[in-house]
């Protein structure tokens, strides 16, 4: 051997030049078979995935599906869309970029848009094909207050103080969701597949406060199966009921003015009975079984402390199964009630902005999803994105084990409830079977509604994850519109659910969706985060 690492025979300067090519040429076609892999541009495979793809035999539609989404020009594509939602941190309601966006790129994609649905200017339905099956996906896009943060920065580093971010991820979610249906809408115009596919742009979930609203007005009514979607830092899905129902709702109380110091008698104080309803669900917790949740946030409490305040008003999130959430609401109604009288005001108004149910995830859809996380695979992540995971792990404190290199396997049903969070997502699982994918846009050990996942969740980490889910997503999907057998299994099995779920709204009938509730907290940051929009 010589110094260039090939035979001595190839590279001898005594051969001609056309018979040291010839000699040549099958190492290089080897060393290129060896090199070559579909879809390098948008992150490689991993090991996982190719021995996956290396044994089950992908059809035609599929490899059509993975190839598309495995394009770096996609990659990018759909990263520049969840960044510059990142960017737009737009509180629900308050979505008016981020929906826009959304639709926009799918109307450009040949779907038919609807939009300002449910009596929500930022919800939107995006159609495309005819007839059945009738397939959904979801997608969110709406930020949390508090959360401004700098993307890939590994501390805490706001970009603007006490201005919004995108704390759960929802601008991956949403461009997932379009991504997903934009591939499956390719491959059915390419390979002639009918039915009709659905993008269900969902507002303010982060206040559970368009799904209800969504299902009552019938945007639901004709779809055979939706399929959900969710940031995570983990690739996977789940089955069975999870999380609490929940019940959002404002106490406001009236009462009357006095001067505080001078005639404090002849007041009336509405701040008191917020107070006081307090401390009456504080001590109610004692009584509560410890997976139900109960929080608040005091909205308004007077204007000067020399006046006593004549209006209060406490906001609510009220959590517990499908089955007791009401019998809990009335109990801290209760308390208002009671607060009221002995405070000598008056509970004027409890508005209800949102009630949803607990998740209800059909294991047929989840198990079919899951097969096509398994096919899809984790993305390969780079130095740069492994050293930035252990750099965020380290400053919080967390176990430095960087970015998950493998798909989590099919998660069942916990052995008792425990209950925590919630999710409008669902309200829709009780009217179509559903299923959620958690796709890896963001770092394990980022705290959920914290700066470390805003951070997480913008560039090429996010990309790659949405890029994932949206492969799983599509070919789930594809599955579904020509698989007419497992969507028939899917949906019995949804029937036979909902003999013992039966489905109502929580909803009181004169509720409407909160348009007001984020409008002025909105307009205080929107000037400022303009400053620092991506544009594209």
């Amino acid at each position: 051997m010589n110094h260039s690492g090939l035979p001595e025979e190839i590279v001898s300067p005594g051969q001609s030049p056309k018979t040291r090519f010839w000699r040549l040429l099958p190492l290089l076609l080897l060393a290129a078979l060896l090199c070559y892999r579909p879809g390098l541009a948008a992150g490689p495979e991993n090991t996982q995935a190719a021995k996956k793809k290396a044994t089950v035999k992908i059809g035609k539609e599929k490899r059509f599906i993975l190839d598309w989404l495995g394009e770096k020009e996609q990659l990018e594509f759909f990263g520049r869309i969840s960044d510059r939602i990142w960017s737009y941190a737009e509180l629900g309601l308050q979505e008016f970029k981020s929906s826009k966006l959304l639709a926009d790129t799918l109307e450009q994609a040949g779907f038919k848009v609807e939009r300002g649905l449910a009596g929500m200017p930022t919800c939107f339905v995006a159609s495309y094909g005819e007839g059945k099956p009738v397939i959904g996906f979801l997608g969110e896009f709406d930020a949390l207050p508090m959360l401004s943060q700098k993307g890939r920065v590994p501390r805490k580093d706001p970009v603007i103080e006490g201005a919004p971010g995108h704390g759960c991820g929802h601008n991956t979610m949403g461009t997932a969701a379009v991504a997903a249906a934009i591939a499956t809408r390719k491959a059915m115009e390419k390979f002639g597949i009918k039915g009709t596919i659905k993008v269900f742009g969902s507002p303010a979930e982060e206040i559970l406060a368009s799904r209800p609203y969504m299902v009552r007005a019938g945007l639901f009514r004709d779809v055979d199966a939706v399929i959900d979607n969710h940031s995570s830092s983990d690739f996977g899905t789940a089955y069975g009921v999870s999380g609490n129902a929940v019940i959002s709702a404002i106490f406001t109380f009236r009462g009357k003015t006095a001067h505080s110091a001078g005639a404090p008698w002849a007041g009336r104080s509405a701040l008191d009975a917020v107070e006081l309803m307090n401390v009456a669900t504080n001590y109610l917790r004692e009584h509560l079984n410890p997976a139900h949740r109960l929080h608040y946030i005091i909205l308004e409490g007077g204007q000067a402390p020399n006046v006593v305040p004549d209006k209060a008003s406490v906001w609510y999130y009220v959590r517990n199964t499908d089955d007791e959430l009401e019998a809990m609401f009335e109990r801290v109604a209760n308390c208002a009630r009671a607060a009221a009288l002995a405070t000598g005001t008056e509970l004027a108004e409890v508005r209800v902005l949102s009630a949803t149910h607990q998740f209800h995830g059909n294991r047929t859809l989840a198990e079919l999803l899951q097969k096509n996380i398994e096919l899809a695979g984790m993305p390969v992540w780079d130095k740069e994105e492994e050293e930035f995971a252990q750099a965020l792990q380290q400053e919080l404190k967390s176990e430095e084990k960087g970015l998950k290199r493998e798909v989590n396997p099919l998660r069942e049903p916990r052995d008792s409830f425990i209950g925590g969070g919630s999710t409008d997502v669902g309200e829709v699982t009780l009217v179509a079977p559903t299923a959620t994918v958690r796709f890896p846009s963001n770092v394990p050990g980022a705290i959920g509604h914290h700066w470390s996942t805003v951070a997480s969740v913008y560039g090429s980490i996010a990309w790659k994850g949405l890029n994932a889910g949206a492969k799983a997503m599509a070919l789930t999907a594809l599955d579904l519109l020509t698989g007419p057998e497992t969507l028939n299994k899917i949906k019995a099995e949804f029937e036979e659910h909902m003999k013992t779920h039966s489905y109502k709204s929580f909803l009181p009938p004169e509720a409407t969706p909160p348009l007001d509730i984020n409008r002025d907290l909105m307009e205080k940051w929107r000037a400022l985060l303009e400053q620092h929009e991506i544009k594209d």
